[in-house]
C-alpha cells in the first residue's frame, strides 16, 4: 500500500511538472514572444553585458526569446545573417563594409554597439616586461587576414612606428585554431580574448603581456547588425533588442565585478567565479564597453582607417549608409 501511494505521488509530480512546462511555453506563445537568433563571432567574457541582458531576463521584458549561437569568425556571422539563419549578427563592424563593397542590395546595417576597444591580449611565452618593440623579429599569430583582430594589431604597430616587415605577422591560422597552434609550439606570441588568456596563464602555456584595447584606443569593435530589409520590417523588435542590450550595459556599469560574474557564470561553466571576476576586472580597467549603444561617426571612420591601413579598403563608405542610431540613445 505504501509503495502504491509513493508511486501515485510520483506520477502526480510528473504530471504537474509536465503541465508547468506546457503552460510556460504556452504563456510565451500567448504573449507573442518573438524568437530571435543572434550569431556571435566569439564566446568571450568581453561580451559580458550581452550575457547579463540574457541572464537577467531583459530580452524577455521586451517580448523577445533570444538564442545566442556561437558562429566563429565575422565572415561566418555575416553569412548566417545574409542567409536568414540568424536575424542579428554580432561581430566587427568591418564585416558590414565588406558586404556592402561586394554590391549586396540587402546589405548589413550596424544598429547598436557594445565594445569600444579591441578585446584581445598579446600573449607571450615568457612572463617579462614588454613593449611593442619586442615584437620586432618575432613570429606572432595575428588572426584572419582582413579580420578586425589582425587589422587592429597591424594598425597599432604601424601607429607606433613598427612595420609588419619587421616581424612575421602570421594571418594563415584560422581564428578558432590560434591558441591551439600557439600551445603546439607555433609562434612567439599570439593574440586571444579572455578567458583564453587567463587559461593559458593558469596552464603555464603563456603569459598575458599587453592589452591591445589599452594600446590601440577606441573603435566600435563589436556591433549588432541586421539586413536592411529586416530593420525596415521589424522596428519594434530591434528597438526592444537594443533596449535590452542597453539594460545589460547599465547593469555592468552599476554592479561589482563579483555581481556580474555571478550573473554570467552559467555562460562560462568551465571558468571559476574568481577567474570570471578577474577577467571582468581586466576588461573594466581597459574601459572596454560603451555606456550606450550609440555608434558615432568618428568611431566608424576609425574602423575604416584601420581597414585602409591593411589595404582592405580604398575609399570611405558613408556612415549614414551602414549605421543607424534610430533605435538607441546617444
Amino acid at each position: 500500500m505504501k509503495k502504491m501511494i509513493i508511486t501515485i505521488v510520483a506520477l502526480l509530480i510528473l504530471v504537474l511538472v509536465a503541465i508547468g512546462i506546457f503552460y510556460e511555453k504556452d504563456d510565451k506563445n500567448n504573449n507573442n514572444f518573438k524568437n530571435i537568433t543572434v550569431a556571435e563571432v566569439a564566446h568571450s567574457i568581453f561580451y559580458a553585458p550581452m550575457y547579463a541582458a540574457d541572464s537577467l531576463g531583459f530580452f524577455e521584458e521586451e517580448g523577445l526569446d533570444v538564442d545566442i549561437v556561437l558562429t566563429s569568425g565575422a565572415d561566418a556571422v555575416a553569412a548566417a545573417v545574409i542567409s536568414g539563419d540568424a536575424e542579428i549578427g554580432f561581430c566587427g563592424s568591418e564585416q558590414s563594409i565588406y558586404i556592402y563593397k561586394e554590391g549586396a542590395t540587402d546589405y548589413l546595417i550596424n544598429f547598436a554597439g557594445l565594445t569600444k576597444r579591441d578585446g584581445s591580449f598579446i600573449i607571450g611565452r615568457e612572463d617579462k616586461e614588454f613593449n611593442l618593440n619586442d615584437l620586432k623579429g618575432s613570429h606572432i599569430i595575428a588572426g584572419r587576414q582582413g579580420g578586425m583582430p589582425a587589422m587592429t594589431l597591424a594598425y597599432t604597430l604601424n601607429q607606433n612606428g613598427i612595420s609588419l616587415n619587421d616581424l612575421n605577422f602570421d594571418t594563415s591560422i584560422a581564428f578558432a585554431s590560434m591558441t591551439g597552434a600557439f600551445i603546439g609550439g607555433t609562434g612567439d606570441y599570439v593574440t586571444a580574448f579572455e578567458p583564453t588568456g587567463l587559461q593559458l596563464e593558469k596552464e603555464g602555456n603563456g603569459y598575458v603581456v599587453a592589452s591591445l584595447g589599452e594600446i590601440g584606443g577606441e573603435v566600435p569593435y563589436t556591433t549588432f547588425m541586421s539586413k536592411k530589409s529586416y530593420l525596415d520590417k521589424n522596428t519594434k523588435v530591434v528597438e526592444g533588442f537594443t533596449k535590452a542590450i542597453q539594460k545589460g550595459l547599465d547593469y555592468t556599469f552599476n554592479h561589482t565585478d563579483e555581481e556580474i560574474a555571478k550573473v554570467i557564470q552559467d555562460y562560462f561553466p568551465d571558468t571559476s567565479l574568481n577567474d570570471l571576476k578577474e577577467v571582468i576586472k581586466r576588461y573594466r580597467e581597459n574601459d572596454s564597453w560603451y555606456t550606450t549603444t550609440y555608434i558615432s561617426e568618428e568611431g566608424f571612420k576609425r574602423v575604416q582607417d584601420i581597414m585602409m591601413n591593411s589595404n582592405e579598403l580604398d575609399e570611405y563608405i558613408s556612415y549614414d549608409e551602414l549605421v543607424t542610431n534610430k533605435y538607441n540613445k546617444k
